[in-house]
């Protein structure tokens, strides 16, 4: 028996996802096994994407929730731009007020503020509340006695950043210029360094030239590899940039994908595009995909 799966393609700065409504298709089951998360997103045997995300029913006063797997099949607990995609979904399918969002993440409940088109009613970019970064080592989580300045050397380079906590560990690099930083070559290591008991996505970044509030980024996400954007990292590249003095408090994060807009402040505020690509239908027993035992 065939058990069709829609997904809604959708990207943010480049960042892109696929978004499916469990009800749509297999009521009360939203736990994919890892390896056929990792199949659906394949660039070349699947359908592709970053991550996958699922939009769930809220609860207790939230319009919906977001469980989020990367590419590799893990879960993660928060996305930024994933939770811009997430956000067109819960909008095209009636949730919320059509101004604002309240969604419940693993790394806790956030507001999104929509933009949206008023001749074609489709959210055309929003805002959310991140909530606060944290440089506090148990709750990035980080097994060292500060998060400054920390060091690590490979094959023969030398880097040196902080640690900063946006619901998930980031390590934030600073670099002469990330365009030439060997983040493919060298982010796959430092995304395993011992110090992060969950691994960690790298950020690398420099003061954009000639701009007084601008950072340059490229990023190697945890679980998925380099991508085009990441927003939580934008968020905790722009903490570190202002905590070196780079940066003021209102930040444009210049990523392959576009650019991103940070504010920082007792939480920080993330704002960027979010484009619809195309939905299509999948056959999920062609994905092995297999409901868990609570499920069935």
């Amino acid at each position: 028996m065939s058990t069709p799966l829609k997904l809604y393609k959708l990207h943010a700065t480049g960042n892109d996802f696929l978004v499916c409504d469990p009800s749509e298709t297999i009521t009360g089951s939203f736990d994919a096994v890892a390896g056929d998360v990792a199949r659906l997103c394949d660039r070349h045997r699947g359908v592709g994407a970053d991550g996958l995300i699922y939009l769930l029913r809220g609860e207790g006063g939230a319009d919906c929730a977001m469980k989020l797997h990367n590419a590799d099949g893990i879960t993660a607990e928060m996305s930024g731009n994933g939770l811009r995609c997430l956000a067109w979904l819960a909008h095209r399918q009636g949730l919320g007020d059509g101004k604002r969002l309240v969604v419940d993440t693993d790394a806790g409940r956030r507001e999104v503020d929509l933009d949206v088109d008023p001749l074609t009613d489709e959210l055309r970019a929003a805002t959310v509340d991140m909530g606060p970064v944290t440089f506090d080592p148990a709750a990035i989580p980080l097994d060292a006695p500060s998060p400054f300045d920390l060091e690590a050397t490979f094959h023969g380079t030398r880097y040196v950043g902080d640690a900063a906590g946006m619901g998930n560990p980031h390590l934030v690099i600073l670099v002469d210029n990330p365009g030439t930083a060997r983040v493919t070559q060298h982010g796959p290591h430092l995304e395993l360094d011992e110090r992060f008991p969950n691994r960690t996505n790298v950020e690398f970044i420099a003061a954009t030239p000639g701009e007084a509030d601008g950072i340059d980024m490229r990023v190697w996400e945890r679980g998925v590899g380099e991508t085009l954007s990441c927003g939580t990292g934008a968020c905790a590249a722009a903490a570190v940039a202002n905590r070196h003095g780079l940066v003021g408090e209102r930040v444009v994060v210049h990523v392959p994908g576009g650019d991103l807009h940070v504010e920082l402040g007792d939480t920080i505020r993330l704002g960027g595009p979010v484009a619809h690509v195309f939905d299509t239908t999948v056959d999920l027993d062609d994905f092995k995909f297999r409901p868990t035992r609570a499920s069935r």
